[in-house]
C-alpha cells in the first residue's frame, strides 16, 4: 500500500507551482504586457520557428484574465540564481505571489 500512495505525493511535489500574478498588490495591472513572455523566455528554446518554454518556467493567464508565470520550485536547484532574480523582481514590483496549491486546497 505505501508504495502505490508515494508516487501520488511525489506527483503533487512535482506539479506544484509558484505562481506570480501581473497584477499588482495595489489591484493595478503590471507592465509591459508581455512581461511574463519576456521572464519566461530566459529558460526558452526555439526550433522550427516556435518557442518553447521550459517546464520550470511558463507564461499563463489565470482565471481573472491577468498574465502569470508559473515558477517551478525546482528551478531553485538547477538555476538558484535565475529563481532568486525572478522572485525578487516580483517583490520589488510588488506583484502577488502565490501557491497554486492554495487554490486547491
Amino acid at each position: 500500500m505505501n508504495m502505490r500512495t508515494k508516487p501520488m505525493a511525489e506527483k503533487k511535489d512535482k506539479d506544484h507551482k509558484i505562481v506570480i500574478e501581473g497584477v499588482t498588490k495595489a489591484g493595478k495591472k503590471f507592465r509591459p504586457s508581455d512581461w511574463a513572455e519576456r521572464m519566461s523566455g530566459k529558460l526558452a528554446s526555439f526550433s522550427n520557428r516556435r518557442i518553447n518554454y521550459s517546464p520550470l518556467l511558463q507564461p499563463s493567464v489565470n482565471a481573472e484574465g491577468y498574465k502569470c508565470v508559473l515558477l517551478d520550485p525546482a528551478l531553485q536547484e538547477s538555476n538558484p540564481t535565475l529563481y532568486n532574480a525572478i522572485l525578487e523582481f516580483a517583490k520589488d514590483n510588488n506583484l502577488n505571489i502565490c501557491d497554486e496549491s492554495d487554490d486547491h486546497e
